[in-house]
């Protein structure tokens, strides 16, 4: 059912949003030096490697890590990037990651390839069997500012309560908090 439901709203989501996207292939086609759609290398499910989509936020000569780890993450977001992450807009291209079936609406966030803490410590406690999400319930609780152990504890609350409703909880909550713009940091 989790599958039905994510096919049938990537659908319509790509239905409402195909003439952003169009514009979107049309910019990196005239100007592909320009880059707007970011692939980022993730770990997915039973820590399998993906190639995740995200809309371009950060200078194109900012270093592969964590925004975290960044010694001062504001300074490597663009102007239009700002943006962007402030209504979570450079996510969108993510839906092509759920039509794939790398990732789900609802998860644990994916990790980046190099965030061997965060892997290891899901992996201690079967956080890995889950599909990434584009949402997930550490997101809505505190996304940038909750650390690794915090984050992870959320990913084992979901993990033991997963469920059709529970998802449909987490994507309403994720939009009050977008539109709140609630614990975005950079």
């Amino acid at each position: 059912m989790k599958r039905l439901f994510d096919l049938t709203l990537a659908i319509l989501l790509i239905i409402i949003f195909i003439v952003p996207c169009i514009i979107f292939v049309l910019v990196n086609f005239i100007a592909p030096r320009f880059q707007l759609v970011f692939w980022s290398k993730r770990i997915g499910k039973n820590n399998k490697e993906f190639m995740m989509p995200k809309l371009r936020t950060m200078k194109i000569d900012t270093p592969n890590v964590a925004t975290h780890l960044l010694v001062d993450p504001k300074t490597q977001v663009t102007k239009i990037g700002q943006f962007l992450r402030k209504y979570s807009i450079d996510e969108i291209p993510q839906v092509w990651s759920v039509l794939k079936g790398d990732m789900s609406f609802v998860g644990p966030r994916p990790a980046l390839y190099n965030q061997f803490d965060l892997i290891k410590i899901r992996n201690l406690h079967g956080v890995e069997c889950l599909l990434p999400g584009i949402t997930g319930w550490a997101q809505i609780n505190g996304r940038d500012s909750l650390s690794i152990n915090e984050k992870v504890t959320f990913d084992i609350e979901y993990l033991t309560n997963k469920s059709f409703l529970f998802d449909i909880k987490i994507i309403f909550l994720t939009l009050v908090r977008v539109l709140n713009k609630k614990n975005i940091s950079h």
